[in-house]
């Protein structure tokens, strides 16, 4: 598994993948460091994103956590910090740890995953700093209109993880129907729609032919006729856990 993580990381590289998103959770954070060495790329051309686990919530945790991120990671900061997820009575003293990092430098840029609208409400409420980015689980059966407009209007970048659906994407006939169109694949047009949706996309695959294939995007653009089409595919199917009623 490890070995495998060194080889797509240096494919992704080689092909022209500059972000790359782990987490204390992932368990691989050291795999990732030895191939971004590996490459002997300036550090300044790559963007890591790490995430504090839910066992790590709390102001000095926190800051344990992230020195061993950038320990694991070999590195001397980060591009982008997130909370993994929200804890209820825990995330506001989390998040005052990431300011401080924010602060000293350490990290580039601040942010949390999975928070919903009332989680964010609340951090923002409270809080100096407001998160730069939101990670969610995005894709065309989870669409979350009101959440993006909100991200969009306090001025935080949402991030797409699952955006591919673990492979569900090809049980949706619509979406073959407009691949054709395009003359793209469905990936290529889930992840078209996820730009011109103005969300970050983190597709996740280790062959190195999908990954070229992930990045073969920017050739065409998605009729907004059919962007809605896309939208309107939204089920509110979430295939990872409710941020507001998860347990682990």
């Amino acid at each position: 598994q490890y070995h495998e993580t060194e080889i797509a990381v240096t494919s992704a590289i080689n092909t022209g993948y500059r972000l790359f998103d782990t987490a204390s959770f992932y368990n691989n954070e050291k795999e990732l460091g030895r191939a971004f060495r590996a490459a002997s790329l300036p550090r300044e051309q790559l963007f890591i994103t790490s995430k504090v686990w839910n066992s790590d919530h709390g102001y000095e945790n926190t800051i344990r956590a992230f020195d061993t991120s950038l320990e694991r990671l070999g590195l001397d900061y980060l591009d982008l910090y997130l909370i993994h997820w929200p804890m209820a009575g825990k995330s506001h003293e989390t998040w005052h740890a990431l300011e401080a990092l924010y602060q000293q430098g350490r990290v580039r840029a601040i942010g949390v995953s999975n928070f919903l609208q009332p989680q964010l409400e609340d951090l923002l409420a409270q809080n100096t700093i407001k998160p730069m980015i939101n990670q969610l689980e995005f894709h065309p059966r989870l669409v979350q209109p009101i959440l993006l407009d909100f991200c969009q209007t306090h001025h935080i970048q949402c991030e797409s993880w699952s955006p591919l659906m673990n492979g569900r994407i090809f049980e949706i006939p619509l979406l073959q129907e407009l691949a054709s169109k395009y003359g793209k694949t469905i990936v290529q047009l889930v992840l078209r729609w996820n730009l011109q949706k103005n969300v970050v996309v983190i597709p996740k695959s280790s062959q190195p032919q999908r990954i070229r294939e992930n990045a073969n995007i920017f050739d065409f653009s998605i009729l907004e006729t059919d962007m809605a089409r896309i939208d309107a595919l939204d089920q509110g199917l979430r295939l990872g856990p409710n941020p507001n009623n998860f347990v682990f």
